[in-house]
């Protein structure tokens, strides 16, 4: 592929909701471009950006893909995204990479949750916007139904492009509103102009707000329009550029890419109307001293490249996908890692269609490819000219959403599940992974059921690691309620040395702030305290402990006390109620017994487990359950079945507020309470919702929960 200077470059990236017709309108554009020989059909399982294996199998798009091509001098970067919630990491990488989001909107369904999600992206990272209403072949589909729609929800920004005139519920012709000719399309998709349909009204409403749109962009055009001129074709292409460029304009195009109907004009709109990475001008970066600092794209700056998407491949090896901001990304060029201070050796420096690559001598400043094997750099890392160090934003994730425990299938394959996913992780840094200290299982958390369908698939096809998905341990915490004085005693004779230890002590709840123990009355009893020693532990789960040696007389030597202490806290780790952590506790050891002889630390230690196992269950204990902050977006028309299905799951609603057709719901849940929601969700919706949750705090279970969690743990203990 020949090389383009930056102002030659369109880099979009297509976006949209699921079944949006993304797939489908990227082979179009591939097809009608001479990219590719065929139309491919996600139903074949033969498109050029669907080509991984599990989007073959799952026949929707899993993984972000690049499919450069050419049209007229211009050269086109497709970043095809996935759509489904469960992939939106590969979504935001590929954004990362574009000045541009081609957002594919159904022509069925219209303005879904994935359609606004899109957009807002789009406006956070100052994107320019171009929407393709698709599908219009359709059963069904209104293209003006969707267009109002469209300017309901994103307002006066919407301008239309191309529009289809209609009849009988049938697309008679496309009207291209800056020509103002009309066109028919044959069999191979070829355009041919006929005389313009009598539209009426509406296609002087439409002119009207494509002039408005212009108007707005320059003082000069504005002064025309108000005076009453036309603007020429140039005006209106140089007036819709400027304001998709400056983002106060969002084009509005229409077709049907199973035909190829109004893809020549898309093509057309990308060029003309869309900005190069010339034109959206520097990026502004970090320096080595954390100061701000310009990026201008032109390949004589110094190098700077970011690298927005890592594949991890136990074969092949680490293939980076770079984005080039600045300079010339060459074979012989000698990069360091803006993060790692350290230099990279550069593999073969490529450009990808799919999964087909050519290997190129270099990649211009604005232009996209990939380099192999570089060592130690990650997604979101820059590779820069060593004498002019800089770092740019990361790209936003979002926070997985569900974890489930996973577990080998053979024995022994543990570390090799730790290996591969660490792997994975490079790969897609949606995933999380942890071999939880607490519940002694493993945890992959995703974005979603077939985000983790997909996980355990690559672990076996590309690793082969077999792997199954279990529900994981909830890890409660527990607590006490009331104060509570106990012995414990532990006694042994095996006919040689014996061994024997006996404790007295109180516990009770813990709080910030609460005074200094100098008497208890306990039972009925007085037990005055005078402290001796006192240790305060801030837990690494939670909470605190507070350990209180108040011995007096001798009655257990010093050295007794760390035996003491441990033997709380081995129960303060394994909970006596559900095995969960225990915190907020204050211990306090007001007496005990000892043997000249057969005291020793496993005497004490033993003894204190005993008795305080038995002051814990004694002292009004309470189970902790871990509560999220749990947000959903939806449309109106299915807020009462989400909100039901919250109530019905312990939730705690916080507030609603409505925007333009969606609901967004705030809810505190029990994590418990949400194993597989987002499965429940996507049934209750259509698949319209998405949601997002995050950790919030730890609150008492109710009595009748905490009654059947006790029923169902087995307590184990032998003291």
């Amino acid at each position: 592929m020949k090389q383009y200077l930056a102002a030659r470059i369109r880099n979009i990236a297509l976006t949209g909701h699921s079944d949006s017709g993304k797939t489908s309108l990227a082979e179009a554009l591939l097809f009608k471009a001479g990219a590719s020989d065929r139309l491919g059909k996600t139903s074949e399982g033969n498109t050029v950006c669907d080509f991984d294996p599990e989007e073959i199998k799952r026949k929707v798009s899993v993984c972000t893909a690049v499919a450069p091509f050419a049209w007229g001098s211009t050269k086109i970067n497709l970043i095809d995204t996935p759509g489904l919630f469960d992939f939106a990491g590969e979504a935001a990488q590929g954004v990362r990479a574009a000045e541009s989001l081609l957002i594919a909107v159904s022509g069925k369904s219209g303005v879904d949750v994935g359609t606004e999600k899109a957009y807002k992206m789009a406006k956070d990272l100052s994107k320019a916007t171009l929407f393709f209403v698709s599908k219009l072949d359709v059963e069904h589909s209104d293209f003006y139904k969707v267009f109002e729609e469209l300017k309901s929800t994103f307002g006066p920004s919407v301008c239309p492009i191309v529009v289809p005139y209609v009849e009988d519920q049938q697309v008679k012709c496309y009207i291209n509103l800056i020509d103002m000719k009309a066109y028919t399309y044959d069999d191979k998709g070829e355009a041919h102009e006929v005389d313009m349909p009598d539209f009426g009204h509406r296609l002087d409403g439409l002119t009207a707000a494509v002039s408005e749109a212009v108007a707005e962009t320059d003082e000069s055009l504005f002064e025309k329009y108000f005076s009453g001129e036309q603007f020429t074709r140039d005006e209106i292409i140089r007036g819709v550029h400027t304001g998709v460029t400056n983002g106060s304009i969002s084009p509005v195009l229409c077709g049907c890419s199973t035909n190829l109907q109004g893809i020549d004009m898309l093509l057309d709109c990308i060029v003309d109307l869309l900005p190069s990475p010339w034109e959206k001008g520097a990026e502004v970066a970090v320096d080595a001293e954390g100061e701000p600092v310009e990026v201008p794209c032109t390949d004589e700056a110094p190098l700077a490249a970011y690298v927005f998407k890592t594949i991890a491949d136990p074969f092949v090896g680490k293939l980076s996908y770079v984005k080039v901001i600045s300079g010339k990304l060459a074979a012989d060029s000698a990069p360091i890692n803006s993060r790692t201070g350290q230099p990279e050796r550069l593999g073969k420096i490529i450009y990808i269609r799919g999964k087909k690559q050519e290997d190129t001598a270099y990649i211009t400043a604005g232009d996209i490819g990939a380099v192999t094997k570089l060592a130690a750099t990650e997604t979101g890392d820059a590779l820069c000219d060593p004498k002019k160090v800089l770092s740019f934003d990361p790209i936003h994730f979002p926070h997985p959403c569900l974890t489930m425990a996973i577990k080998a299938e053979a024995k022994g394959d543990e570390a090799k599940i730790a290996s591969a996913l660490q792997r994975l992780m490079e790969e897609d840094p949606t995933l999380a992974y942890e071999n939880n200290a607490e519940t002694h299982q493993q945890l992959i958390s995703g974005l979603g059921e077939q985000h983790l369908d997909v996980l355990v698939s690559k672990l076996k096809n590309k690793f082969g690691v077999s792997v199954s998905l279990e529900v994981p341990r909830v890890a409660y915490r527990e607590t006490i309620r009331k104060k509570v004085k106990v012995q414990g005693k532990h006694k042994k004779q095996s006919g040689g040395a014996g061994q024997f230890g006996e404790v007295h002590m109180v516990i009770e709840p813990y709080y910030e702030g609460m005074p200094e123990p100098t008497r208890y009355k306990v039972a009925g009893k007085d037990i005055t305290v005078n402290v001796k020693g006192k240790e305060e532990y801030d837990l690494d789960w939670g909470g605190k402990l507070q350990f209180y040696n108040s011995i007096v007389g001798g009655a257990i030597d010093a050295r007794f006390m760390p035996a003491i202490l441990k033997g709380v806290m081995e129960k303060m780790d394994e909970g006596p109620l559900t095995g969960s952590y225990a915190r907020d506790i204050r211990v306090v050891i007001y007496d005990g017994k000892m043997h000249p002889v057969d005291s020793n630390e496993i005497s004490f230690k033993l003894a204190a487990r005993n008795a305080f196992k038995e002051a814990f269950r004694n002292a009004g204990p309470k189970i902790m359950e871990p509560i999220y902050s749990v947000e959903v977006l939806t449309p109106s028309e299915y807020m009462g079945a989400v909100m039901s299905d919250l109530q019905n799951r312990r939730a705690m609603i916080m507030g609603m507020e409505s925007d333009k057709g969606f609901d967004r719901l705030n809810a505190r849940v029990p994590l418990a309470e949400l194993y597989r929601y987002s499965t429940s969700l996507s049934s209750l919706t259509s698949g319209a919702a998405t949601y997002t949750m995050q950790f919030a705090s730890y609150e008492q279970v109710p009595a009748d929960v905490q009654d059947k969690l006790l029923k169902a743990y087995a307590d184990t203990d032998e003291d």
